[in-house]
């Protein structure tokens, strides 16, 4: 007996292709038949981050060698878009009336080669009159400020008070307790920076929008693509080749990919548009940028008793899925993990005259837990006690059905005082703890710091479930078709396991067919780390029913009664039980179906709720005290992600998350100077992070299945990122913290944190 593959360390199917081939984009596409003769697009953008447009020359641009057609906002009649957050906010998908962030396109070049069109778009002249630029919530906010969106009325755009939520009490909340602790903390504006840029390329053939998009989610890109075009979606086919990351910012169709088919069908050409790395950090979605207030309270035994949170979001210049991050997700999950029985949040969102912000690893849950975190460390810093131990005194007790939270929010199962406890073990944080005090009692310029988080976040809360086909060939292979979307999770290796599972078609014989929508008409895409819950649980159920399908067409073939028929699943045969010399193959059920439509099942399956992972994390750094330098020098992560289908995905994840989490906490921070241009817009001046920068992270396993789908499974593919950087910046402080520091804001730079030393020191 082979034995179950699940919860094997298999290695990914996909690399093999990675490593050698290569992956093909959107820019590869270079024998796409459809595609033949393609034209460029160039997008020219705005240089200027708040004005009235008084005129676009295009002229120059349009004598240039190689230009084909300029067009702007005018000459595509193009009209304005409401926001679907806030319909009083509108725009055209080229700036028409105002410009509200530097690098917001106001024109589309047409060209024979890419390299034209760059240089035409410097040639487009417009004339501006420049507003005032404001490139943080404050200021935004601030009495007598230039409204953004003038129909708005307010460049607040969203408050949960107009969800009939209460507004925050202030201080008189705080009466009674014993201990009072108080923090305005910066989540930062970070750029997703994925590998690959964003692409498209379009070609209409017999009246047909043929569309290939770098997305996460093809099925969402039909209606606005469409919309734009003036047709039924059923006239539009989204295609998504590879995919080199997304991290959230490639959820949804931006302007520059939604007005291809439409300036195709102007010149009458299949069309290719590629962003520069420089365009793509101006333009493509942001991530974070929230300002939190935080106030906590308890007793003098660490009890907390008191939390409460204001949350300012910085929508960018959009009103769109950044202006619902902190409403919808920072708000639900702002208790975290803590049995606090008196919480209040509120939360405003706030257009800014910056890149609109999106979805961004996490999406407003990594805020939730930087804010609640923060704060405990602060109320362990008032009592002069562990922080561990302040956040093992107020934990949730352990639960086995669910849990509703004092602001409403319900989770599945938890168990978040062992994880902290495994996780304090495996980081061996009482011998850590013990190197600071030898550090700090020699005074030596190189302190320890040791920071500890612990977190709860939410998963697979998008969509109410998956579509999944499986279709079994004639010589034997199964195409699995899903309508989630890899981007370098390992998809196909995570879904042939599953499917291999219950058919016994070993996995190199099983195909992954994602992205397409006329293959995958129906899907939710991936976001929000919902792939395995909803779409391997609907693999792992369609498998299921396909296989008693195939039993049915067994039992005929062996001329046997169907609760006879047993499937061997170690050789992928058929047999009637107790005589398996004679059996019958996929294969030989498949080519005996060809005239019955073949042998596949296809089922939308569907999930009753979101899951709750959660776990801990210890992070260690040596802060040089002379210059502010910070090292990280261990980790050790426990995130428990309910039941695991492959150890190696998991820690692949975990890692992963690992890296994007320090690099918020000591690198990364989109900059913009006082009149709103950007001056971190390309990788030579925006902090990134390489292995250099990383130690090796040291994963503790921990299982607590969830019973909200068929195979027990919770997200991972945010929890890193979640639990490693409120870990992070705790360390640093807690380096510094016996010079009298008590906060540093992120990232924490060896300025800031020197900064923070000689502030201290006075």
């Amino acid at each position: 007996m082979g034995g179950s593959i699940l919860g094997e360390r298999v290695l990914r199917k996909e690399d093999p292709k990675f490593l050698t081939t290569g992956g093909k984009y959107v820019d590869d596409l270079l024998d796409e038949p459809k595609l033949a003769g393609a034209l460029h697009v160039t997008y020219a953008r705005s240089t200027v981050a708040h004005g009235k447009i008084l005129s676009i020359d295009t002229s120059e641009a349009a004598s240039m060698p190689g230009v084909v057609a300029v067009f702007t906002a005018a000459d595509l009649g193009l009209q304005p878009v409401p926001s679907s957050f806030n319909p009083m906010a509108t725009r055209t998908l080229l700036a028409s009336d105002k410009v509200r962030y530097v690098g917001e396109p106001i024109a589309a070049i047409v060209s024979t080669t890419r390299e034209q069109g760059e240089d035409a778009a410097e040639t487009v002249y417009a004339d501006f009159d420049v507003l005032p630029a404001y490139t943080d919530v404050m200021s935004a906010m601030a009495p007598g400020a230039t409204l953004i969106y003038d129909a708005c009325g307010s460049n607040v755009v969203f408050d949960t008070t107009v969800l009939g939520l209460p507004e925050n009490t202030g201080d008189d909340f705080f009466k009674g307790c014993e201990v009072v602790a108080r923090g305005m903390f910066t989540n930062q504006r970070v750029a997703p920076c994925p590998l690959e840029v964003r692409g498209s390329a379009v070609a209409w053939v017999d009246g047909r929008l043929h569309q290939w998009i770098s997305t996460q989610h093809a099925q969402g890109a039909l209606a606005p693509i469409a919309g734009a075009n003036g047709v039924d979606p059923s006239q539009v086919r989204i295609l998504t080749p590879d995919v080199g990351g997304g991290f959230g910012a490639k959820i949804g169709a931006y302007p520059e990919e939604v007005l291809l088919g439409v300036i195709s069908s102007k010149v009458g050409k299949p069309l290719r548009w590629r962003e520069t790395r420089s365009e793509s950090m101006v333009a493509l979605g942001h991530g974070r940028a929230q300002v939190q207030q935080v106030t906590i309270g308890g007793t003098r035994d660490g009890k907390v008793t008191h939390y409460q949170l204001h949350a300012f979001q910085d929508s960018g210049a959009w009103v769109d899925m950044g202006t619902i991050l902190a409403p919808f997700m920072t708000r639900p999950m702002s208790s975290g993990v803590y049995a606090i029985p008196n919480i209040e949040c509120r939360t405003t969102s706030v257009v800014t005259n910056t890149t609109p912000t999106v979805a961004y690893r996490g999406a407003g849950r990594p805020e939730a837990t930087a804010a609640v975190e923060r704060a405990m460390d602060l109320f362990a810093l008032e009592l002069g006690m562990d922080a561990a131990e302040v956040r093992r005194k107020n934990l949730i007790p352990k639960f086995s059905e669910p849990h509703t939270t004092v602001v409403g929010q319900t989770y599945d199962v938890g168990n978040y005082e062992e994880s902290l406890n495994r996780v304090l073990a495996a980081a061996d944080y009482a011998g850590w703890r013990r190197k600071q005090a030898d550090r700090r009692k020699s005074g030596d310029a190189r302190q320890i710091g040791v920071g500890v988080s612990v977190y709860v976040e939410i998963t697979g809360g998008i969509g109410n479930g998956e579509q999944a086909k499986i279709e079994v060939l004639e010589d034997g292979r199964a195409l699995v078709y899903t309508g989630t979307s890899p981007h370098g999770q390992g998809h196909a290796t995570s879904w042939a396991m599953l499917a291999s599972e219950r058919t016994g078609i070993p996995m190199d014989r099983i195909e992954l067919v994602w992205g397409d929508t006329d293959l995958t008409p129906v899907g939710s895409g991936t976001m929000g780390s919902r792939s395995l819950q909803q779409g391997g649980n609907a693999v792992w159920s369609v498998a299921g029913t396909l296989v008693e399908k195939a039993k049915k067409v067994a039992a005929r073939l062996l001329e046997a009664n169907e609760a006879d028929v047993v499937l061997d699943t170690d050789r992928g045969a058929f047999h009637v039980a107790g005589t398996p010399a004679v059996a019958r193959t996929w294969a030989e059920l498949a080519a005996a179906e060809k005239g019955n439509g073949g042998l596949s099942h296809d089922e939308f399956i569907g999930v009753p709720g979101a899951t709750f992972p959660f776990g801990a994390h210890v992070a260690v750094v040596e802060v040089d005290t002379e210059t502010g330098k910070v090292t990280h020098i261990a980790h050790t992560a426990c995130d428990d992600a309910g039941k695991v289908l492959n150890p190696l995905l998991l820690e692949g994840q975990i890692h992963g998350g690992v890296a994007q989490g320090a690099a918020q906490a000591l690198l990364e921070e989109v900059l913009y100077d006082a009149d709103g241009n950007p001056t971190t817009s390309n990788l030579a001046d925006y902090g990134f992070i390489s292995a250099a920068e990383l130690p090796s992270v040291t994963v503790v396993h921990m299982e607590t299945p969830t019973p909200v789908n068929l195979i027990g499974a919770k997200g991972i593919g945010e929890s890193g990122t979640i639990g490693s950087t409120p870990a992070l910046q705790s360390a640093v402080v807690d380096a510094v913290s016996h010079l009298g520091v008590r906060h540093i804001e992120m990232p924490c730079t060896p300025q800031r944190v020197w900064a923070a030393i000689a502030a201290a020191g006075n």
